[in-house]
C-alpha cells in the first residue's frame, strides 16, 4: 500500500514569488515615446518634407516626463500593474501629435504648447500622488470634504460667462480651468467611499418595487442627494455631457455595490426620461439632438455642412489606412477641431486601423482599471477603482458617439487626446489612483506569499 505515510508532515507548497513586471512598463515606456516621436516627426515631413526642428526636444520631453513617472512608480508603487502608465503616455503624446498637427493649419492659434504644459503638470501631480498617498484607503478618511470640495467646484462656474453655451470655464485673462474635470474624481471618492462604508444596508431588503428591492430612504437617501444636487447644478451650467458621466458613475457603483441588476434597468429608465425632457425642452440640447437626427439639413439648406457632418467627412475619408499624419483636412471642422472633435483627426489620417488600435489602448487603461477593482480587498477600492475606470469608458464611449454620429454631441474632452489643460490633469490623476490601488492588491499578495 502506498501513499502518505500516516502522520507525516503534509509536503510545503513553495511560495508564488509575485514579479513587479518593472522591467516590462520600462520596456513600453521606451516603445509608447518612440511611436510618439515617430508621429511627431511624420507631420513634419508630409507638410514640410522635412522632420521638425523640434522632434529632439518633444522626444527627449516626452522621454524625462515617461522616465519619472515610472521612477515614481518603482520606488512606491513596486507592484503596480505594468500597463496603464506607458498607456496614459501613448495616449497624450499621440494627443500632443495631433494638436501640433491641428496647429499648423492654424498658426495664429497654437495650442501644442500650451497643451505640453498642462501635459507636464498631470504628470507631475501623477508623481505627487503615487509618491505621498501610501494607501488608497486614506482617502476614505475624507470622504465628506471631498463631496463639498466638488459641489463648490461645479458651482463656481455658475458666476462666469457662458462659452459655446455652456457654464463650465473660470476665465482669469489668459488662463481657463474647468473646475467639473476635478469634481468628477472628488465624487468617485465619496460614492465609492459612501457605498463601501453602507454596502450592507444597501443590499438588504427595504421596500420592493416590482422585481427591484429598494433600499431603505434613510441609507440611499444622502447620497442620491449629492447626486441630485450636483446634476443640477450641471443642467444649469449646461454641461449635459458631465451630467451623464455623474449619473451613470452613481448607477455603476451603486449596482457593484449591491449586486442587484435592477439598478442597471433603473438607470437607463432614468436616463432615458431625462434625455428626452432635456432634449425637448432645453434650446441648446435640442440644436443638438436635431443636428444629430439630419446631421446634412444644413448642407441641404444651403448653409454649408455642420461640424458633425464635417466629422462624418473625415472618419470617411480616412478609409482603411488613414491619409497619413498631416494629410487630412479635418481642420474644416472648425474651432472644435482640436478639442470636442480630435478624433475626427485620427480617423482620418490613421484609418480605421489607427481609431480601432486608440479604442483598444483605451479599453485595456479601462480593463486594467476593472482588474485592479477585482483584485484589491477592501470594498472602497474596489468600487473606487470601478468608478475611476467607469469615469474613462464612459468619456470615450459618449465623446466617440458623438462625433460619429451615433448619439448627440455633447461637451467632454477625449480622455489625454483633445485639447484642454484640466481634462489631462485629472486624468493622469485617474492613472495614479488607479496604479496605487493595483499596487495595493498586488503588493499585499506578494507580502502572503513571500514574494
Amino acid at each position: 500500500m502506498t501513499g502518505t505515510r500516516v502522520g507525516a508532515a503534509p509536503p510545503t507548497v513553495p511560495a508564488v514569488r509575485v514579479p513587479r513586471r518593472r522591467g516590462t512598463e520600462l520596456a513600453l515606456l521606451v516603445v509608447a515615446v518612440l511611436l510618439c516621436v515617430s508621429g511627431y516627426c511624420a507631420v513634419g515631413l508630409a507638410r514640410h518634407g522635412s522632420v521638425p526642428p523640434g522632434a529632439a526636444g518633444y522626444g527627449a520631453g516626452l522621454g524625462l516626463l515617461a522616465l519619472l513617472a515610472h521612477l515614481a512608480v518603482r520606488l512606491r508603487a513596486p507592484y503596480a500593474d505594468p500597463l496603464p502608465l506607458p498607456i496614459a503616455v501613448l495616449l497624450n503624446g499621440l494627443g500632443l501629435v495631433l494638436i501640433y498637427r491641428l496647429d499648423l493649419e492654424t498658426p495664429h492659434d497654437e495650442a501644442a504648447p500650451a497643451q505640453l504644459v498642462w501635459s507636464t503638470v498631470g504628470v507631475a501631480l501623477f508623481i505627487t500622488v503615487v509618491l505621498l498617498l501610501r494607501d488608497h484607503r486614506l482617502l476614505q478618511r475624507y470622504a465628506y470634504v471631498s463631496v463639498v470640495a466638488a459641489l463648490a467646484l461645479m458651482t463656481v462656474p455658475i458666476f462666469f460667462p457662458a462659452v459655446n453655451g455652456a457654464r463650465i470655464w473660470i476665465r482669469f485673462g489668459g488662463l481657463s480651468i474647468q473646475p467639473g474635470e476635478f469634481a468628477k474624481v472628488l465624487l468617485a471618492v465619496f460614492f465609492a467611499s459612501y457605498l463601501a462604508a453602507n454596502r450592507g444596508a444597501l443590499a438588504g431588503t427595504g421596500r420592493r418595487f416590482t422585481r427591484l428591492h429598494l433600499p431603505t430612504g434613510r441609507v440611499l437617501g444622502p447620497v442620491a442627494a449629492i447626486w441630485l444636487l450636483s446634476v443640477g447644478v450641471l443642467v444649469l451650467e449646461r454641461d449635459l455631457g458631465t451630467s451623464l458621466l455623474f449619473f451613470w458613475l452613481f448607477v455603476t457603483l451603486l449596482y457593484v455595490a449591491t449586486g442587484r441588476i435592477g439598478w442597471i434597468a433603473v438607470g437607463l429608465l432614468l436616463a432615458a426620461l431625462g434625455a428626452y425632457a432635456v432634449g425637448s425642452l432645453e434650446p441648446h440640447v435640442h440644436g443638438r439632438v436635431q443636428d444629430w437626427l439630419d446631421p446634412f439639413a444644413s448642407i441641404d439648406a444651403g448653409a454649408g455642412p455642420s461640424q458633425l457632418a464635417q466629422s462624418l467627412f473625415a472618419f470617411a475619408a480616412g478609409g482603411m489606412l488613414g491619409t497619413g499624419l498631416g494629410g487630412g483636412h479635418s481642420i474644416l471642422i472648425g474651432f472644435a477641431a482640436k478639442s470636442d472633435f480630435i478624433l475626427a483627426t485620427a480617423g482620418e489620417e490613421l484609418g480605421l486601423a489607427g481609431l480601432c488600435a486608440v479604442f483598444v489602448l483605451y479599453a485595456l487603461l479601462v480593463e486594467r482599471g476593472y482588474r485592479a477593482g477585482l483584485d484589491v480587498r477592501d470594498p472602497f477600492g474596489q468600487l473606487l477603482a470601478v468608478g475611476l475606470a467607469t469615469i474613462i469608458a464612459l468619456q470615450v464611449f459618449v465623446i466617440a458617439g458623438g462625433v460619429m454620429g451615433l448619439i448627440p454631441l455633447t461637451g467632454m474632452a477625449m480622455p489625454f487626446l483633445a485639447q484642454g489643460g484640466s481634462s489631462v490633469v485629472t486624468n493622469w490623476i485617474i492613472v495614479a489612483l488607479l496604479i496605487r490601488v493595483s499596487d495595493s492588491a498586488r503588493g499585499r499578495l506578494a507580502a502572503r506569499e513571500g514574494g
